[in-house]
């Protein structure tokens, strides 16, 4: 994920029906999106002329939105196209963090849930280069992920993140870059920031999508492009043992698709085969897709 509110870096949003320049402001203090928190979005990347699995991106912040009670108001093919159009205002050399979002202006019942007749939506595009994969260190966190039944984890929703953020400045207030949180039973969901990876004797293994994180397009396509190359990929509930105990841990996400972890507790991990494989499998597939 990619968060950056500089207003110094180049950023085109499309707002009612027109692209805006910069950081426009969007809601007021009764919007309920301000002070309740009803947001959705969804991110996607455009670098070296390709947006790997922008379709499902924008297939996603729909589902999201109806899983949090908004009301979807641009088809997902529509969000594509404005993509595209958006691009096409930047200078083509640096990479493009895509970011469609919805929210509530108002609430329904005594103002609690949101209105759905009330969701707006834009399309925000700005400058964020991909970041070299030299990956990051990694802490258990005290912290958990919710269940289903406690927040909505089937959506990708603005209101799950805080919880992430205060893992990840917890990790880093010792020393690390960032949080392993694990779920309600103990087993391991994800990092404060993407979905994460072991190897173990040849053997490529991930927290298996029980409902608690967000299981990634990133994931899901590396997982595909791994198992199509003959690699034996398990999604399985896995312990905390089992990253102590791995040959090499690495992560994916929509910001640097596939990075290693260098460091999970006191065991440091050089980048490891598995991978460099994925990385290499991810790129050659998004370098052969059609240029936008």
């Amino acid at each position: 994920m990619a968060v950056d509110t500089n207003a110094q870096t180049p950023t085109w949003t499309y707002l009612d029906g027109a692209w805006v320049e910069g950081n426009p402001a969007i809601a007021g203090p009764r919007s309920h999106v301000m002070w309740l928190g009803s947001s959705v979005f969804d991110g996607a990347r455009w670098f070296d002329g390709m947006a790997p699995d922008l379709d499902l991106h924008c297939q996603r912040v729909n589902r999201s939105a109806s899983a949090l009670g908004l009301e979807p108001t641009m088809r997902a093919e529509e969000i594509e196209t404005l993509t595209w159009e958006g691009v096409k205002r930047f200078d083509g050399k640096t990479a493009i963090y895509v970011r469609p979002m919805y929210w509530a202006e108002h609430g329904g019942f005594m103002g609690v849930p949101a209105d759905p007749a009330s969701t707006r939506f834009c399309l925000c595009l700005y400058e964020a280069a991909m970041l070299p994969p030299k990956g990051f260190t990694l802490t258990l966190s005290p912290f958990r992920r919710p269940t289903i039944e406690t927040m909505p984890t089937n959506a990708k929703s603005g209101c799950l993140y805080p919880n992430n953020g205060r893992a990840i400045m917890e990790a880093r207030s010792r020393g690390f870059d960032n949080a392993l949180l694990r779920d309600m039973l103990g087993n391991v969901a994800e990092t404060g920031t993407s979905n994460v990876f072991i190897a173990k004797d040849g053997v490529v293994m991930t927290p298996i999508a029980n409902g608690t994180f967000l299981s990634g397009i990133t994931r899901a396509r590396t997982i595909a492009l791994l198992r199509a190359d003959g690699v034996d990929v398990r999604e399985m509930a896995l312990t905390v043992a089992d990253f102590a105990e791995a040959d090499e841990i690495f992560s994916t996400g929509n910001h640097s698709k596939v990075v290693p972890i260098t460091r999970f507790e006191q065991r440091e991990f050089a980048p490891g085969p598995m991978m460099e494989r994925a990385r290499t499998l991810y790129l050659d597939w998004a370098s052969s897709l059609p240029r936008g």
